[in-house]
């Protein structure tokens, strides 16, 4: 049996998308499994979430730090105590720079809730409704020095609908979120991942896995 790729887990907050993949690396034969999850934040109920699942936690908090690459340092040796292959952000409310993304080249993933490169940053699905574009969604890109500026790796796809306030698209957004980011883990931890210059691309087209575009709340 081929050994499952490790992964640890960045958190800040609830944990959603961290559910999400803990209930994957649940299913028979996923090609991953969650090492370890680390948080900033020592509230943050993510931990609990982990904790359940019986999956290692840590605290590590960036204000403890008087630079961030002194933090960036002690996350990085955490993840390598844990033997994490690669590593998932998931509502992790701090930027990382090159001290930790040298140690984890194209191996540090992000959901975004929105189609990048529009609406970088926060409140991605505000930024779309102010905008008053049509169609939303979701982004999985690999992390680089820039604010969600990585190659993207999966994008899905949900309509902005006339009676939609922040909530609501977000929590359309964030259903899709929870679909997306599984199988994109899936495709980096099998090896089917490849960089091409600025561009991700992947070996199976994204359909023959039902990553097409839907009409969520229709």
């Amino acid at each position: 049996m081929t050994a499952r790729v490790r992964a640890g887990v960045l958190v800040s907050g609830g944990g959603t998308n961290l559910q999400a993949l803990i209930d994957a690396c649940a299913a028979p034969g996923f090609p991953a499994e969650i090492a370890v999850v680390i948080s900033n934040v020592a509230e943050a109920f993510a931990l609990e979430r982990a904790r359940k699942a019986g999956i290692a936690t840590a605290v590590i908090d960036h204000k403890a730090f008087p630079s961030r690459d002194e933090f960036e340092a002690a996350l990085v040796a955490r993840l390598r105590e844990h033997r994490a292959d690669l590593v998932c952000l998931a509502g992790f409310m701090r930027l990382l720079g090159g001290t930790f993304l040298r140690q984890f080249p194209s191996r540090v993933l992000n959901i975004h809730p929105a189609l990048l490169p529009a609406f970088p940053g926060l409140h991605g699905p505000r930024q779309a409704l102010d905008y008053g574009v049509k169609i939303a969604g979701c982004t999985v890109h690999l992390v680089d020095e820039g604010t969600d500026t990585g190659p993207v790796v999966a994008q899905a796809a949900v309509p902005v609908l006339a009676d939609d306030d922040e909530a609501k698209l977000a929590a359309r957004i964030l259903a899709e979120e929870h679909r997306l980011y599984p199988l994109a883990l899936r495709w980096v931890a099998e090896g089917r991942l490849t960089i091409e210059g600025r561009k991700a691309r992947v070996e199976a087209p994204p359909v023959a896995e039902g990553l097409s575009l839907r009409n969520p709340g229709r």
